[in-house]
């Protein structure tokens, strides 16, 4: 009881320090006590004012603010010019009009006199704007349908005629016996058809430009994607699945009644659609449907299903795919697509012919786990990085055949694939130059925590160095491409905006500053990136928090970061802020802290990205013991007083730990946890574990309810009740197992007004002074 209290007096005042004392109600205010980073940096179309979010004046949200060159300091503009900073700008290929949408309706913004003109408003909101091939024309989407807009001449032009519903029966097939014996029996039936099919005949002459309907029954219409030139609008069609969707309880409601609403449904093998790339020809007023039967294995069976007889007899059949909104040249001569297996381990690139459906195919990928890595989608409807060159016949890509995601083109008349990017590292992001004779890069070359920028010509060669001392560099390019607007953190230095020139190892220059005083007076620790050799040899990357010698308690807590596919262990400012302040507060009370980029984290390749593969809790939950034997043999913890803690797949390894590896930890505190994986979403789920229908064995394994028997050590458990994410009834079924097996060493803390990331101050405080109880409870009691 003593250490009880003893704790609770550490959470509600001061922990002590050499610069300024932290206090557990203050740090959990999050960016109310850091200061307001600014966000969304963002150029004016003139490249003359830098705009971003900010709330220096601590308002009740952001507003817009700008800064230009020769200013001292930003200012905040009208709602108005607000606004527009925010929309999506498309343009003609001089760049001398921009077209974007507002309130539904299209503008044009002329570069030259700066003047905005309404082009097309109507009741039904238009979509999904593109650009054509002839200056002054613009297509867009309204009602499922795909319009060209000509400035030059003033028309709207329908080009597609989709329809919802049934296509009509056609009556004149029929002729059954009394149809013969009518009109053999009745003149007048006779001259009723004899009219009918003179006036078809004279209608039929009057030819109509009009598309003809292209129906579909169930499937929507989606992915429109017009020809340059509006000879062709690519389309797909989408049937959603017909699935059952879960259920989330409301117990704080204004009016005092409960309320609940469905959420998602759960992983399941009936979520894989229907999925259908149609090709219309405007000047053929004809439609057809690509057969992707023929692309090459799209036969081929998961290696998995090998552990399962039962699956590895059946039939191989043809996969489900989706496919990406088709990508063309600006000159419209080539086309190109981008597919994925709804079974997530196979990706093709194809050249389409529009003229008669026909394909063949650039780039196939595949991962026995799943396709994944920065510029690749993970999902369907994900974006991804896919486009051309300048010279219209050279396409670009992402790649992991190396087992790093690099950037790679491939020539469509020569046939020829060249790697532009090489190295036991990954290109996170990528910007093609106006002229598209070159590629920004973010990258993380020199240590797989930063994001440092480089540029590289298209044709590949030496990367230049612009951006690349450590911490993470958010960049935007001026339109002109001689500024550069950057968001720039250190590991203990929160987001700031700068500017640069873009030139080899240009220097930064500072515009906001935006760290509240009583940040400031705290001596913020920049934690160690260390790394240490797994059991299996892989290297894994993790930040030390170590404590004074004079302070330093024999006990250690080791953080573990949510979604899985994450970094943390990194040189810039954590988006687990709240989480870097509690570690520094823990490191005052003599814990040493580690922070793990365990396998499935982000930024070290597909190995690591893919170490998970049908065993959540395998080398994940492994490398958390490793990263223990770290703190026993180099820093002098006790293997007796260690804790774990995290949340979300970190509240999940946290329940792993305490279930499937007995007497390694003595306190775990699970935040929002998974416990079956069968009760979570499909689209991040079904990558990792395939289908509980196909693959059983991965998700039981996987999943902490079946060890609830094997419970060790002190369980703390805190979740939100109206968390549509990781549903509250995850740690309800589980708390369940525990009461029916007769377990006590666990407690549970449910917060009722909380989702998935907690948003009220309190709630913060009374979760995180609960964990501290926790760890100040079991670990300093020797």
């Amino acid at each position: 009881m003593r250490l009880k209290f003893l704790s609770l007096i550490l959470i509600f005042s001061t922990v002590s320090l050499n610069a300024q004392s932290l206090q557990l109600e203050e740090i959990m205010k999050g960016d109310a006590f850091i200061g307001p980073q600014p966000e969304n940096p963002r150029w004016s179309l003139d490249g003359q004012k830098m705009y971003f979010d900010w709330n220096p004046k601590s308002e009740p949200g952001s507003s817009t603010y700008y800064w230009k060159k020769g200013m001292k300091n930003p200012e905040k503009v009208e709602a108005m010019e607000a606004r527009l900073s925010n929309k999506i700008y498309i343009s003609n290929a001089d760049k001398s009009v921009y077209y974007y949408i507002d309130s539904g309706a299209l503008y044009a913004y002329d570069a030259l006199t700066a003047k905005r003109t309404k082009l097309f408003q109507q009741s039904s909101p238009i979509s999904n704007l593109q650009v054509g091939l002839e200056k002054g024309t613009v297509f867009f989407e309204q009602n499922n349908n795909l319009f060209k807009l000509n400035t030059n001449e003033g028309s709207v032009v329908q080009l597609t005629h989709f329809k919802k519903g049934k296509a009509p029966e056609n009556t004149e097939e029929a002729d059954t016996f009394l149809d013969r014996q009518q009109k053999e029996l009745f003149q007048f039936i006779r001259d009723k058809e004899a009219k009918k099919k003179w006036f078809e005949t004279q209608s039929k002459s009057i030819k109509t430009d009009f598309p003809k309907a292209v129906y579909s029954d169930k499937a929507n219409f989606i992915n429109l994607s017009a020809h340059p030139k509006g000879n062709y609008v690519a389309f797909s069609l989408y049937e959603a699945p017909e699935v059952k969707a879960d259920v989330m309880a409301t117990f704080i409601t204004a009016d005092g009644y409960n309320k609940s609403g469905e959420i998602r449904p759960k992983v399941s093998v009936k979520n894989v659609f229907k999925f259908k790339l149609g090709i219309y020809n405007t000047q053929k007023d004809t439609a057809y449907y690509v057969d992707f039967t023929k692309l090459s294995h799209i036969k081929d069976q998961p290696k998995y299903f090998e552990l399962y007889p039962e699956q590895s007899k059946k039939e191989p059949t043809e996969r489900s795919v989706f496919v990406y909104p088709i990508i063309y040249t600006q000159d419209g001569k080539y086309a190109v697509a981008d597919i994925r297996s709804q079974d997530n381990k196979d990706r093709w690139i194809i050249q389409l012919n529009l003229e008669n459906g026909s394909f063949s195919e650039i780039e196939h990928q595949h991962d026995d786990a799943w396709i994944g890595g920065p510029g690749i989608p993970t999902y369907a409807f994900e974006a991804k990085v896919l486009g051309f060159l300048a010279d219209n016949q050279t396409v670009y890509f992402q790649s992991e055949a190396t087992g790093y995601s690099h950037l790679y083109t491939y020539n469509l008349e020569t046939k020829v694939r060249k790697q532009l990017t090489s190295g036991n590292w990954e290109v996170r992001d990528l910007t093609i130059s106006k002229d598209k004779k070159a590629f920004y890069l973010t990258t993380n070359t020199n240590h797989p925590g930063n994001f440092e920028y480089y540029k590289i010509a298209a044709s590949g060669g030496k990367m230049e160095p612009i951006l690349v001392k450590e911490g993470a560099h958010e960049v935007k390019i001026a339109p002109d491409e001689k500024t550069l607007l950057v968001r720039y953190s250190y590991k203990n230095k929160p987001w700031e905006l700068y500017w640069a020139d873009n030139k080899s190892n240009a220097a930064l220059n500072q515009i906001t500053y935006s760290q509240s005083e009583a940040f400031k007076k705290y001596l913020w620790r920049a934690p160690e990136v260390i790394t240490f050799k797994a059991r299996d040899n892989a290297n894994v990357n993790a930040r030390i928090y170590t404590p004074e010698n004079n302070k330093k308690n024999g006990a250690a807590v080791i953080f573990v970061h949510g979604a899985g596919y994450l970094q943390n262990a990194h040189n810039y400012w954590s988006d687990y802020l709240r989480e870097y302040m509690f570690h520094n507060l823990l490191t005052d009370l003599g814990y040493t802290v580690l922070d793990i980029d365990y396998r499935a984290s982000k930024g070290y390749g597909s190995a690591h990205r893919t170490g998970i593969y049908r065993f959540m809790g395998g080398k994940d939950l492994s490398d958390q013991l490793d990263g223990k034997k770290v703190l026993v043999d180099k820093y002098g913890v006790d293997p007796n007083r260690v804790g774990i803690y995290g949340g979300s797949y970190g509240g999940f390894i946290t329940l792993m730990a305490l279930m499937t590896t007995p007497n390694e930890f003595k306190v775990g505190c699970a935040i929002r946890s998974v416990t079956d994986w069968a009760s979570y979403n499909h689209d991040y789920t079904a990558n990792i574990l395939n289908y509980p229908e196909t693959d059983p064995a991965a998700f039981q394994k996987s999943s902490p309810i079946y060890y609830a028997d094997q419970l060790q050590g002190h369980l703390l458990m805190l979740h939100g009740m109206v968390d549509d994410n990781v549903e509250y009834k995850d740690v309800i079924r589980l708390s369940q197992r525990f009461i029916e097996l007769g377990k006590k060493n666990w407690s549970l803390a449910s917060y009722p007004v909380e989702a998935h990331g907690f948003k009220e101050t309190y709630s913060w405080v009374d979760e995180y002074g609960r964990i501290l109880d926790y760890f100040n409870t079991y670990l300093l009691d020797k």
